[in-house]
């Protein structure tokens, strides 16, 4: 029994240490694997990239194989579902790109037209003074045009033959006249038809003189616009002698195009001013607007009459108004800025914030209204209360096209432009292919290249490869100038392709180094902007914002060679734009052969 007892004692104490060896195995497995996934799960959320080429992705810190700047740490920790296609950004880089966000609002839509004309002569107050009798000009009262007139007033005497013969033949009647009064009445009525009036046709019955010259009076007042006969000059019976205009009421004339003219009533206020009245304002209110549109002109009249009995207005002043159109069809309806839609001719997007605290955006497609001025009346695609990108717009539709993401230009995405295309990148290509979600990128080191002005010393080289990519742009610039939109596309690859070969190691100084990747990411969206669309009016919208940065890169690297800088104040909706000239010329390629000339010379960099 002792034995028995014994012999269970040792089973039972093998099996006790067998559950403990066990459990020690098992247990220092599982911890090993939980330490070793969390370790992997750690080194996982640790994804480098570079601020400048997003595509970049490295498991490891280091250098960019594109740019050479310092990779930085991509945090990708969050736990929020994320869209593939949202653009992120850090606040410092939204700040940084100056991106401002406004929430959408129902608002009441005002229309602000702006009308362009000149003040002109009421032609109804037009007169034409003419001579009812021919004969000679043997004095003039009024001498030269702008002389003022008065009803009534002696304009001109007039010797006629005719007349005397007339003044005679009303003596002889006259002796007969109780005998034969049908022929004195039409002798008489003879006199009257040449606007002799009833008092000269008696005072010659009554002193039984013959007058040899008769007087032409004014028959309205106003100021003499023409003069068409001098002392001497033979004239016949319906010659106008003078023209005499009352600018006690005027004509105001503004020319309207025909995407205003469905805006424009009868009744409409007008405010104007005047070039050379700049402190005053006048009103008045439309009483015509002419139903035909000049074929060449393509614009119709529309007319306010304004009293001017001080006579402040002349005819040919130039006049500037303002009318202000309630749109009673679009009422309820969304209100945006303008600069918040981005336009490509045939789609119109924004950039719509995600809700919270983080700066999320995504492309959104939206229908326009009419246009209010600075704004636009939004037919559908936003809903009031949410929040959009309402300036800063371009920069980042650009982060969306460097990330291959929807963008103004590309609708479905596709690969990220770098300029780059075909070059080894290096590093993990299946890491840096496979991540695609990109949160808020660190960019405190980017220096904010819109704030510099002096010039940085660059080595020769590097100014020699970004000559070439001047040289592109100014035969693109030219294109334009000549309304060429095929040769304008082409110009546009064509600077990619110089883009593409500027080495930016060459640029050892950090400060050139960070100006230049700004620089060449605005230059880069823009050129593959115009490369795309066959619009001229999209390219030129894209020029603007090219030029803009274009300028600023040879502000602060040279060309080795004289450059204008010219402007416009008419581009842009009369915001003006810029660009640069190898000439003094202007020649303007936001508007082309219609408006040529139109500019001015800003600056010059030597």
């Amino acid at each position: 029994m002792k034995i028995f007892s014994n012999q269970y004692m040792r089973y039972g104490l093998f099996v006790v240490i067998g559950l403990f060896l066990g459990w020690l195995f098992f247990y220092s497995s599982t911890t090993n694997e939980s330490d070793k996934n969390h370790s992997i799960e750690e080194n996982k959320t640790e994804i480098w990239t570079c601020s400048m080429h997003p595509q970049i992705r490295m498991d490891k810190p280091g250098k960019c194989p594109i740019c050479g700047m310092d990779l930085i740490l991509l945090n990708q920790n969050s736990s929020e579902a994320t869209d593939p296609d949202e653009i992120h950004f850090t606040k410092e880089a939204v700040q940084l790109a100056n991106v401002l966000t406004s929430v959408v609002s129902k608002q009441k839509p005002i229309k602000e037209i702006r009308l362009f004309g000149k003040v002109q002569a009421d032609e109804r107050l037009i007169q034409s003074q003419v001579a009812h009798i021919p004969g000679r000009i043997e004095k003039l009262y009024i001498n030269f045009t702008g002389e003022s007139v008065r009803r009534g007033q002696i304009l001109a005497l007039i010797y006629s033959p005719d007349l005397i013969t007339a003044q005679q033949e009303l003596l002889e009647t006259a002796k007969t006249k109780q005998v034969y009064p049908e022929i004195y009445e039409a002798a008489k009525e003879k006199l009257l038809q040449w606007k002799l009036t009833s008092n000269q046709v008696e005072k010659i019955e009554s002193s039984k003189k013959i007058k040899n010259n008769v007087e032409v009076y004014a028959t309205s007042n106003g100021i003499v616009t023409a003069k068409q006969v001098n002392i001497g000059d033979y004239i016949g019976q319906g010659t106008v002698l003078f023209e005499v205009t009352d600018l006690s009421k005027i004509w105001i004339l503004f020319d309207a195009y025909e995407s205003d003219l469905h805006f424009l009533k009868k009744g409409n206020n007008i405010e104007f001013t005047v070039q050379a009245l700049p402190s005053a304002t006048f009103t008045g209110i439309i009483s015509f607007i002419d139903p035909v549109i000049d074929p060449s002109t393509r614009v119709a009249k529309v007319r306010l009459e304004i009293n001017n009995q001080d006579g402040k207005l002349k005819p040919e002043m130039f006049a500037t108004g303002f009318v202000k159109a309630n749109l009673d069809q679009y009422q309820n309806k969304m209100v945006i800025p303008k600069s918040a839609v981005l336009w490509t001719g045939k789609r119109s997007i924004v950039y719509v914030k995600k809700p919270g605290n983080n700066p999320i955006f995504k492309i959104r497609e939206i229908e326009l209204g009419p246009m209010l001025g600075n704004s636009y009346v939004i037919e559908k695609g936003i809903e009031e209360g949410e929040e959009i990108v309402t300036q800063g717009a371009f920069s980042v539709d650009a982060a969306a096209q460097l990330e291959g993401k929807p963008s103004m230009m590309n609708a479905s995405g596709g690969a990220a432009v770098t300029g780059h295309e075909g070059m080894d990148m290096g590093g993990d290509k299946k890491k840096g292919n496979t991540e695609k979600n990109m949160d808020a990128l660190k960019t405190e080191n980017v220096t904010n290249h819109s704030k510099m002005e002096k010039r940085i010393v660059v080595s020769k080289d590097f100014q020699n490869q970004f000559k070439k990519v001047f040289e592109q742009y100014i035969l693109l610039k030219d294109a334009l100038v000549n309304d060429n939109n095929s040769t304008a596309q082409k110009s546009a690859a064509t600077l990619l392709n110089a883009m593409a070969k500027v080495d930016i190691k060459l640029l050892t100084n950090q400060e050139a180094h960070n100006h230049w990747m700004l620089i060449n990411k605005e230059i880069k969206v823009s050129a593959t902007s115009i490369s795309k669309t066959s619009e001229i009016a999209v390219q030129r919208n894209h020029f603007k914002h090219l030029s803009a940065h274009l300028i600023k890169a040879v502000k602060l690297f040279g060309v080795s060679q004289q450059v204008y800088e010219q402007f416009c104040p008419m581009a842009d909706d009369n915001k003006g734009a810029f660009w640069l000239s190898l000439s003094k010329e202007i020649k303007n390629p936001y508007y082309g052969k219609s408006m040529l000339t139109c500019g001015e010379i800003k600056n010059e960099y030597k």
